[in-house]
């Protein structure tokens, strides 16, 4: 029986050879280089790459561009354009001018872009071919065949993390910093440490970008585009360019890693490896890690992309909604006929108020009304379908367990609204926001209608219509809050108003007005009404 040898696995490896006399590049007739001490650099799954010492570049040399590439053994590549007569080739040529250790050899040296030049005239010299190998084990079995089965970003960095050690890669920590496109938080930071047995996942504020913790650490240098950043951190390199090398070699920590991890959408997110071996990251290690980069940031991708969909749903329709959009309902006409009290909550003397702040000072006005409004309404167990103008349009949803809460949840939050709104501005001069509240309950339709290529999530139903209409008679009438006969009941301070004739409202609604221990302070500091 023959049995067949597997085949020889080797790992990710880089060498740099001199080449023996002359070697020259050329752009059709035009001498780019030519020097008696090139080099050759040969790299696993890439084309040998020929470096020329800077001293025997023999064309002009732009400034340094603003592009940058990195390798984790090689270092943060810095670029400069070509200048010929007549043609300008930029970023045609690149260097390292502070080369990591592996690749000290090329330091100094310039490399030519495939795309510079036509001809490299090799003298005595022959090329090898590229050793590729094949490149196996935990970590690669793990990505092609269980990785999908995380069904966290969590749990798919713990994962991760353990077979990185399985493979042998000697990392003590491992962090992602993912961007989000969220209105308060700006991205999610998950930090796995050895030890440890949860993952740390943190969730920054935009004011991360004024932190001085960020401002100088690796993770602003890599996602601004700046490269990555490669630092042994021992005793014999006391030299630390960012604050947390010193944090993490009171750690053990003795080599750190922080590479980019591009999505496809061109955000740049960021992979950090602390080492904990006394010799630091080979570069077998390293190169497997970078291959894996891009496969790694995909998986990552999924998660935000997944994560980013249900906050921005959340922001634009809210939590219940966006809720159901995900969970399939997003053909226009599907949603479901529900009882539910329909709250609308309009800020009064809008007109007025901006004419007398501007736009600016009425704009962040109008954001602290509606933040104020849509806390009291989520804390009450309701949801803000939208915002309308200076209006905001809420819907309490009945339960079958609790089909009277609804009604309860609504008053509750009608009343506190107006009372805290008082709060906030019993300190003010005559500067505040007052509002007009309708509440009315009934059978509406919770769903999707529009056009075919643009829809809302919304309530359509006689409940909606007379809560609107409600609004505008309490602006009329001096009332703040007035609720249909369907909310009363749940109403402990009702003022009866009789039948209330309604704006496109055929038959006449019995109405109530509710009363409030804000009412006496906001009415002594009310201004004309719009």
């Amino acid at each position: 029986m023959n049995v067949h040898a597997a085949p020889q696995i080797k790992g990710y490896g880089i060498s740099v050879e001199p080449l023996n006399g002359r070697v020259a590049i050329y752009r059709n007739d035009v001498l780019l280089a030519e020097s008696q001490n090139a080099k050759v650099m040969y790299e696993t799954r890439l084309s040998p790459t020929i470096y020329f010492p800077r001293q025997d570049v023999s064309v002009d040399l732009g400034d340094e561009t603003d592009l940058q590439t990195f390798c984790p053994f090689k270092g943060t590549a810095t670029y400069h354009d070509v200048n010929l007569a007549g043609e300008n080739l930029a970023n045609s040529v690149w260097a390292y001018e502070e080369a990591l250790p592996e690749s000290a050899a090329i330091q100094g040296h310039i490399g030519f872009m495939p795309s510079a030049y036509t001809s490299i005239d090799l003298g005595e010299n022959h090329l090898r071919e590229p050793e590729d190998g094949n490149i196996s084990g935990p970590l690669i079995d793990w990505l092609m065949r269980g990785a999908s089965l995380a069904d966290t970003p969590e749990a798919f960095t713990k994962a991760l993390a353990e077979k990185m050690l399985q493979h042998g890669i000697a990392i003590q920590r491992l962090s992602i910093l993912a961007w989000s496109l969220h209105p308060l938080i700006v991205g999610k930071h998950y930090i796995w440490e050895k030890g440890q047995p949860e993952i740390l996942t943190r969730a920054p504020t935009y004011e991360i970008y004024d932190h001085p913790a960020f401002i100088n650490s690796p993770l602003r240098h890599v996602s601004n585009g700046l490269g990555g950043v490669r630092q042994r951190i021992n005793d014999d390199n006391p030299h630390n360019s960012f604050p947390i090398m010193e944090e993490l070699r009171e750690k053990g920590a003795t080599d750190y890693v922080a590479m980019p991890l591009p999505f496809s959408d061109g955000r740049t997110n960021v992979l950090t490896l602390t080492c904990d071996h006394p010799d630091g990251f080979t570069t077998e290690n390293l190169g497997l890690v970078f291959e894996c980069a891009s496969v790694i940031a995909r998986f990552y991708e999924v998660f935000m992309q997944r994560e980013n969909a249900q906050v921005l749903l959340e922001t634009y329709v809210g939590k219940r909604s966006g809720a159901r959009v995900l969970g399939g309902e997003i053909r226009r006409g599907d949603g479901d006929e529900i009882d539910a009290a329909i709250m609308f909550c309009d800020l009064r003397d809008s007109t007025s108020l901006e004419e007398r702040l501007g736009r600016t000072e009425y704009i962040n006005l109008l954001n602290e009304f509606f933040d104020t409004v849509s806390g009291i309404v989520h804390d009450n167990g309701g949801e803000v379908l939208k915002f309308i103008g200076d209006a905001v349009l809420a819907v309490f949803p009945a339960t079958d367990d609790n089909p009277t809460a609804a009604r309860t949840n609504a008053q509750r939050t009608s009343i506190e609204i107006v009372e805290r709104l008082g709060e906030l501005r019993k300190s003010e001069t005559d500067i505040h926001c007052d509002c007009s509240i309708g509440v009315a309950y009934g059978r509406v339709t919770y769903g999707n209608v529009g056009s075919r290529e643009r829809l809302d999530f919304t309530v359509i139903g006689q409940a909606a219509n007379i809560a609107a209409r409600l609004g505008e008679f309490g602006k009329a009438s001096g009332h703040r809050i007035v609720v249909s006969e369907d909310i009363a009941p749940a109403c402990a301070n009702a003022l009866p108003l009789g039948e209330v004739n309604l704006h496109n409202v055929s038959k006449p609604v019995l109405s109530y007005a509710l009363r409030t221990s804000a009412d006496e302070i906001l009415n002594k500091r009310s201004t004309p009404r719009d």
